[in-house]
């Protein structure tokens, strides 16, 4: 339970996947101005990476290694996440339409989003059994929920903020980004002396 607890922590303020290994990229400085937008498209990756977890991980263990069909992987998940998303798009319509209006391009492009297809290659590289897969996979989905709430904050105090014209827009978001990335760096050594 204790390495459990050791890969979740360290895959939300370790080894987080927007913010250490510069995956998801596109939505999180497309959609942090808002912070419920923020905060819906948080909570879609996390569940669509659960989910995508949930199946790939018996796929390529039970049906495609067995098989000798691995070389398949790509196609596979990138196939699994393109119909949990659309599953996910569908109850967000339905459910929640201003989100769905709020999230525009963005809610489709979870289908591209590198972070969700990283993760199911980060459990099968690191040959994590299911119960870590899915530990991992909720992990880096609240790590990438944690980047879009701090830069959510940052991106508001920027907005307040009076920098010189030739910083403005996406200069000043793309340099204030990266020193939200390099504040995470503080936790790399911790990690080892925590458990």
């Amino acid at each position: 339970m204790k390495a459990l607890f050791m890969i979740l922590f360290s895959v939300i303020l370790v080894d987080n996947l927007v913010l250490s290994k510069f995956l998801g990229i596109c939505s999180y400085l497309g959609l942090s101005k808002n912070l419920k937008n923020a905060m819906g498209m948080s909570v879609a990756v996390t569940f669509v990476m659960l989910i995508a977890t949930l199946c790939t991980w018996p796929i390529h263990y039970y049906l495609l290694l067995p098989l000798g069909l691995g070389y398949l992987d790509n196609l596979v998940f990138i196939l699994v996440i393109a119909s949990v998303v659309q599953v996910i798009e569908a109850i967000i319509h339905k459910s929640i339409p201003p989100l769905y209006r709020a999230m525009g391009i963005y809610l489709p492009l979870i289908t591209t989003n590198c972070a969700i297809l990283g993760i199911m290659f980060v459990n099968i590289n690191e040959s994590y059994n299911f119960m870590t897969s899915i530990f991992n996979s909720v992990g880096a989905g609240l790590g990438y929920m944690l980047a879009m709430f701090l830069f959510n904050g940052v991106r508001t105090k920027m907005e307040e903020s009076n920098p010189p014209k030739f910083l403005q827009g996406l200069p000043i978001t793309l340099i204030a980004s990266g020193l939200v990335s390099v504040s995470f760096f503080g936790f790399k050594g911790m990690v080892q002396n925590l458990f």
